[in-house]
């Protein structure tokens, strides 16, 4: 295995260097962000996280500011790579979480974020929003985070113009690079994303892996084996297992294998080792990025 030192960027002219040589490694080369989504969205997912991160696989971890267990998160951070989870979203029907500002529109009338991002998309107000994100952004660096990234939660804020230029300002201003959708997904989104990401000198990986939406669980063996040259994330969400978790969380069982996956040397961390792949983590994204911003 080898853990490299170097993270991935976005779209480039197809005659300039790759994202891989801008980092230092070759263009045929394949380098796997594995970040843990969700920290802070409850003690399950803090332990696992911070497992994952410390004796398993993963390379980063984003934090979900507005929920309960963000806090114990912080009291546990050791100077890992972490990012800010954007969120606006609070999915589950009976653990809440609303906004650290106050901001009427994204509240769904019982007592949190709405559960989809099309409820959110029909009634937030986008100076809210903005508002919101700036205010979890600045709280995890008060907390102590050494923020390395942006991401969303839900992807909410990937499918909408107008949502996606409050996390490209954000992005921007505070020089962190973030999580892209796939560019096959700039037809259902109506707009060209990474593009526009890039224009403004923010860093993405080249790919993004959800495995669970790929199939089941087994396969993610497969899609790493199958993985293309240049910045791959892979986004999992560990947790262990406890009555908390599965008494809240509907897909509880998926999070405690996501652990399993993240933290036992046999599964993702054997076909790592086997084919060659070199991880790194979202740090040196933020780097390359900072680094472009001074020329």
């Amino acid at each position: 295995m080898t853990r490299g030192a170097s993270g991935g960027v976005s779209v480039l002219p197809v005659d300039g260097p790759t994202l891989a040589q801008r980092l230092g490694y070759r263009a045929e080369d394949r380098l796997l962000i594995v970040n843990c989504d969700d920290l802070g969205s409850s003690h399950a997912a803090n332990v696992g996280c911070y497992e994952a991160l410390r004796d398993g696989i993963a390379t980063s971890a984003s934090l979900m500011v507005p929920c309960p267990w963000a806090r114990e998160a912080a009291a546990r951070y050791q100077g890992e790579d972490v990012g800010v989870h954007l969120t606006l979203n609070a999915e589950w029907d009976l653990y809440r979480w609303g906004p650290i500002t106050r901001a009427p529109s994204l509240h769904d009338g019982d007592g949190g974020f709405p559960r989809t991002p099309a409820d959110l998309w029909d009634h937030a107000d986008l100076d809210e929003v903005r508002r919101e994100l700036r205010a979890q952004l600045e709280r995890a660096i008060l907390w102590g985070f050494d923020v390395s990234h942006l991401d969303s939660h839900l992807g909410t804020l990937a499918f909408r113009p107008e949502f996606f230029d409050v996390q490209l300002e954000l992005a921007v201003d505070f020089g962190l690079p973030m999580r892209a959708m796939p560019a096959s997904f700039e037809r259902i989104a109506g707009f060209p994303f990474r593009r526009l990401a890039a224009e403004e000198g923010v860093v993405s990986p080249d790919h993004l892996i959800g495995h669970r939406a790929n199939g089941a669980p087994p396969a993610v063996g497969t899609i790493l084996e199958e993985l293309r040259p240049g910045v791959t994330e892979l986004f999992l969400h560990p947790a262990v297992e406890t009555p908390e978790l599965s008494a809240s969380a509907p897909d509880w069982a998926n999070r405690v294998e996501d652990h399993r996956l993240a933290t036992d040397p046999t599964a993702l961390l054997a076909v790592v080792e086997r084919t060659g792949i070199t991880l790194i983590g979202y740090e040196p994204l933020r780097a390359l990025q900072r680094a472009g911003a001074e020329v």
